[in-house]
């Protein structure tokens, strides 16, 4: 059982990691909403962005999202010409996706946006800090 007291400061730490989140996300949202996507599209655009030729199976696994879920997205990125799905050349009944051009600079300027924010940050708060919120932060996704 957790003491009250520890409970309240562990309350605060969660609001403020939404708050930071509702922060981290603010500037990829508005530029997002301007070409009527969300959230879900910049992970699309940032993990093909990260890993070209990436496949739909291995997008599944790293977004833990059903194959239902990821075909709204992906079938809109297509057809905007910012992702593009092609055959492999190793095997040719798996399909790999890439970023088109535009679809390149798309992702650089909303993952741009965070990494800015991230640096200040790190940068006001040192080293030190940076990798202890490294770390938690890997603690948290293994969890």
């Amino acid at each position: 059982m957790i003491k009250e007291s520890r409970e309240q400061q562990l309350r605060e730490a969660i609001e403020l990691f939404f708050f930071s989140y509702r922060a981290f996300t603010h500037g990829p949202d508005e530029i997002l909403a301007k070409r009527g996507l969300g959230r879900v599209h910049h992970r699309i655009l940032y993990f093909v962005g990260r890993q070209p030729g990436l496949s739909v199976n291995d997008l599944l696994r790293v977004l833990q999202i059903s194959k239902q879920a990821l075909n709204p997205p992906l079938r809109q990125l297509l057809s905007m010409e910012l992702v593009r799905n092609e055959q492999s050349k190793a095997d040719r009944r798996v399909r790999e996706l890439r970023l088109t051009p535009s679809g390149k600079r798309l992702e650089a300027r909303l993952t741009g946006t965070q990494i800015l924010q991230l640096e200040n940050v790190f940068q006001d708060q040192g080293k030190k800090s940076e990798k202890a919120w490294k770390q938690i932060m890997q603690q948290l996704s293994e969890d």
